[in-house]
């Protein structure tokens, strides 16, 4: 596990060369706290900072074949690596440590870049065929690891973070319109686009090679599959293949030189991971679980109940909103892109507090996209016979009735979700799923930008990826679909950026086992109806489950990793809120509406309207800018 960076073909001095390279990777220290290396050529420079994970003493990075003529840096782990490696002796290859780093040198060597189709792990990495004068780089399956990249005046420069591209002398800041709207409306910015103009993100999946012949260039080798589904005559059938995959999965990532854990919340994935585990290890298992005081946000309760239940070590921290705010300097720090997703804040802390007795960490996040436990997929098939009913009820009554509704500042309060509810009604289901999800319709946003910032936009589609990612969608039905956007949107873009970042900014590596792409593999192809059956989410996986862990933890309310937003904005935040949206500092930066956000502002703190995720996203794009160009 570490942070990746390098250039090539570039324009500076072998000293200035030098100094960069080292930059860059200092900023990134965070993501590999006991190692940094560095290879240098005439065309090309990549260097790495190391978490050491795996063969402590000889794992060093960048690492060469034989004849030093390819060379790679890589970020993340490579489950299979020890098959691979026999396998790759078996044909000759000579190995000279125990890394799973340099078997990618190898497998590259025998079988060029179809050497992806061999992995199994989370990984972004970079592989320079000295001979070739070629870069290969890609990036995972899933979109565990990140990798960005950028085509400045000829040089090509890639990162694990984006900071460490800004490092590039003479790199410009420039803002991209197009992020901004994104991120208005998704409350994070999907690949390919960054927040700035000159910096993309390599799309998980796909890798890039470039060749000094001409730009980057850029091709997908997997995507989810939904087809083929796997039809069985028994119930029980594809309970025990769900189960036996998911031990598979969680067995490979047991593997590690340092000391491993796992998260516990308490909820039915994080559990299930927990009880395999405990499986697999009788000894012990050290499981850590941060709460909070208000009850309505807390679930540390339930963790403690599966601890009890299956006798491990479990560890838990309580957090009030003073220790939680004293948090949000750092989230400022480690984001280099805005992102509002505001649970970014507690997976930090929880990520620092498991970082003081581990190393590794264990993680049950992919269960819900691929099983279909959020609330969102309840709402769809309500909104079916929603629009059942007849007009004037619908449009006369029910909508006219749910905005004067009480104002809650409670998790997922009922008035909060019949306003997003209604919110996306008229909507088809793609588009309706991620205005539920998000912050600002594309109607709202013509009052919040400035109007010239706003014609830079205007023409822009904020919809466009999700009509391009299901124009060729690998689906059956419209549970596929939603499924299936989630997993490319939600999860990649925002569920594991939030883990990546936080994990990471506390040297913390956390492994996924839901998101093994042979899992991943079976659980897409399963029929719809095992994933959501009539009003039950999750159904197959519950009932898998309920062989490991008692009803009241399987059938459980989903409560989601939340923070009181609404009530700081208008108690503990607001001084900070008034502050950061001053009306010269809004007006000068030439990108919002001051009077619209001062709108949302006041209704919110009169408690005639709950703008909690409109203002949090304002507020952490405002953290962010204020941020990187604090030195402008």
């Amino acid at each position: 596990m570490c942070g990746i960076c390098g250039f090539y073909q570039y324009e500076l001095s072998e000293g200035q060369a030098t100094q960069t390279i080292y930059t860059m990777c200092q900023v990134m220290e965070h993501r590999g706290p006991d190692d940094v290396g560095v290879y240098q050529d005439q065309s090309l420079v990549m260097g790495m900072r190391r978490l050491s994970i795996i063969d402590l003493n000889t794992g060093h990075q960048p690492i060469s074949n034989e004849s030093a003529t390819i060379w790679v840096v890589v970020n993340g782990e490579i489950y299979n690596f020890k098959e691979l490696r026999d396998t790759l002796k078996k044909k000759g290859h000579v190995f000279k440590t125990g890394s799973d780093s340099e078997v990618l040198i190898h497998l590259y060597e025998e079988y060029g870049i179809e050497c992806l189709d061999k992995i199994n792990g989370m990984f972004a990495f970079a592989i320079w065929d000295k001979k070739e004068k070629r870069l290969f780089l890609a990036r995972d399956r899933i979109g565990i690891k990140p990798l960005h990249y950028a085509y400045f005046n000829h040089t090509f420069i890639f990162g694990s973070e984006i900071k460490s591209i800004l490092q590039y002398p003479g790199f410009q800041k420039n803002i991209n319109p197009k992020g901004v709207s994104l991120y208005l409306t998704y409350e994070y910015i999907p690949s390919p686009e960054t927040i700035f103009q000159s910096i993309k993100k390599l799309p998980p999946g796909h890798f890039l090679l470039i060749d000094g012949k001409g730009g980057p260039q850029i091709r997908q080798y997997w995507d989810l599959e939904y087809r083929s589904k796997l039809y069985f005559k028994d119930e029980k059938e594809y309970q025990e293949l769900v189960l036996e995959k998911l031990k598979e999965s969680v067995h490979k990532r047991l593997i590690s030189d340092v000391p491993l854990g796992t998260f516990l919340s308490g909820g039915i994935d994080s559990s299930l991971i927990v009880a395999i585990m405990k499986g697999f290890n009788e000894s012990r298992v050290d499981s850590f679980n941060i709460g909070f005081y208000e009850k309505s946000f807390d679930e540390s309760k339930y963790a403690d109940i599966v601890a009890k239940l299956l006798a491990i070590n479990h560890q838990s921290q309580m957090f009030d909103t003073g220790a939680l705010l004293k948090g949000l300097p750092e989230i400022t720090r480690i984001l280099d892109e805005p992102f509002g997703d505001a649970s970014i804040l507690p997976t930090y802390l929880l990520c620092k507090f498991c970082r003081q007795h581990v190393t590794v960490a264990l993680s049950g996040d992919g269960g819900d996209e691929l099983f279909a436990g959020y609330y969102t997929y309840q709402a769809h098939r309500l909104a079916k016979l929603y629009h059942l009913l007849p007009y004037l009820i619908r449009k006369g009554i029910i909508e006219n009735m749910v905005p004067k509704l009480p104002v809650s500042t409670k998790n997922f309060s009922f008035d909060f979700r019949a306003k997003k509810f209604i919110s996306g009604i008229d909507c088809p289901p793609g588009i309706r799923n991620y205005i539920w999800l998000g912050s600002f319709s594309p109607e709202e946003k013509v009052t919040l930008l400035q109007a010239d910032f706003f014609k830079t936009v205007k023409d822009f589609d904020e919809f466009s990826i999700i009509h391009n990612l299901l124009r060729s969608a690998p689906v059956e039905d419209w549970l596929d679909s939603i499924l299936y956007l989630d997993m490319k949107l939600y999860l990649q873009e925002d569920l594991l950026v939030k883990v990546d970042r936080a994990s990471m900014a506390n040297s913390l590596e956390v492994r996924v086992p839901f998101l093994d792409h042979e899992f991943v593999n079976v659980a897409t192809r399963l029929p719809s109806n095992y994933k959501l059956r009539g009003m039950q989410t999750k159904y197959l996986l519950k009932k898998t489950a309920l062989s490991y862990l008692p009803s009241r933890i399987v059938h459980r309310p989903k409560k989601g990793f939340g923070i009181p937003v609404a009530e700081w904005v208008k108690k503990e935040l607001k001084p900070l809120f008034v502050e950061i949206f001053d009306r010269d500092k809004i007006c000068s930066q030439g990108i919002f509406n001051y009077n619209e956000i001062n709108r949302l502002l006041q209704d919110h703190w009169k408690g005639s309207v709950d703008n909690r995720k409109k203002l949090w996203t304002l507020f952490m794009f405002q953290r962010w800018y204020e941020n990187i160009f604090k030195n402008v």
